[in-house]
């Protein structure tokens, strides 16, 4: 099938590894034709992104879980968009998707890219467009399976998460309260705990940015029994002092260290490391592709409960490819409020 009339195809690639926080000078804007798909293929008009921190990991050379960005390739990014050509028997124009775009208008997919894209159709009567980049997408399959799989959490244990008004955080916090936890947000700034109190069902928020000692007084105030469960996005600080406050047989989920990616200097490892020895507990790093033959089964079990009510969802939409670098870094600033997401076109 072919398309219309000829297509350009606006991109966001990485021009140099960043030092501390990224600028401009870090991007290049390119354009180039779109590409017909080939036997069995399917060309793909992106939608929306999925800005999430590990992006800021994907940007530095070295080993890690996924290989990094490199130098002028088009930067790596999970979104949502629709078929608008296709060869492949699977997939009908007009179909809405969810892949790995990177940050470009446009993909063609050949058949044989499908499953290391993550290429699947979606229904948007489950959900819609941003909650698919958010509690049914890669945010909230992270939450999902860390706490699940790797917190275990039993009722009346007693849930801290930091980034709690995040996309992780927010997951990890309501799912806690369907399964009967005790729920304790850090947050940064009062509207953000206030709106995990009152309107995602948290027992309580710390605001982090209260003054020096919040986290303590308030771990203290709010966790009377101890910490069961951490489920950890920010590192540092933070993670030092939960650790203080952990219970025999605790379970430390190390999902980011927001606090530290753009540091210039080593990351800053836990100082407070012994607690897990005299706690006899564990701490243990999610990666959520390594759930991703199970991502169906947890979106069933939370699109049940976004029906039903019992789950919500928050995202901060920013309009506009161009607006990418500036939108990437309003995580690192704490600027965004709920999931962020960069809309590309309209649906």
């Amino acid at each position: 099938m072919s398309t219309p009339v000829p297509l350009t195809n606006h991109q966001i690639r990485l021009a140099a590894r960043p030092v501390g926080l990224p600028t401009r000078a870090n991007w290049q804007s390119t354009s180039e034709a779109v590409a017909e798909p080939a036997e069995g293929g399917v060309l793909l008009k992106t939608l929306a992104l999925s800005l999430d921190p590990a992006m800021r990991g994907w940007m530095n050379e070295g080993k890690s879980y996924i290989p990094p960005v490199g130098i002028g390739e088009v930067m790596r990014a999970g979104g949502v968009g629709r078929v608008i050509a296709s060869k492949n028997a699977k997939f009908a124009v007009g179909d809405f998707v969810s892949a790995s775009f990177g940050v470009q208008e446009y993909l063609t997919l050949a058949e044989a890219d499908f499953k290391r894209s993550g290429l699947v159709k979606i229904d948007l009567n489950v959900g819609t467009l941003t909650q698919w980049l958010n509690v049914l997408g890669m945010p909230g399959m992270t939450g999902y399976f860390g706490l699940m799989d790797v917190g275990q959490p039993k009722a009346g244990e007693t849930v801290v998460v930091s980034g709690a008004a995040g996309a992780v955080g927010q997951t990890v916090g309501q799912m806690a309260k369907i399964k009967g936890c005790r729920v304790v947000g850090i947050a940064g700034g009062q509207a953000k705990c206030d709106w995990v109190v009152k309107e995602l069902g948290f027992d309580a928020c710390i605001d982090y940015k209260a003054g020096p000692s919040s986290v303590k007084d308030g771990l203290k105030q709010h966790c009377p029994a101890g910490v069961d469960i951490y489920f950890d996005n920010v590192g540092g600080e933070i993670l030092d002092t939960v650790l203080t406050r952990i219970n025999r047989g605790a379970r430390i989920i190390i999902c980011g260290a927001i606090s530290q990616y753009n540091n210039t200097t080593a990351v800053q490892g836990p100082k407070n490391y012994l607690s897990l020895l005299v706690n006899r507990a564990r701490m243990e790093g999610i990666v959520v592709f390594d759930y991703a033959d199970r991502y169906p089964l947890a979106v069933t079990e939370m699109a049940a409960y976004l029906k039903d009510g019992r789950m919500k969802s928050k995202e901060d939409v920013v309009q506009g490819l161009d607006a990418f670098p500036e939108a990437l870094n309003k995580l690192f600033t704490g600027e965004n409020f709920g999931k962020l997401v960069l809309q590309v076109a309209e649906a």
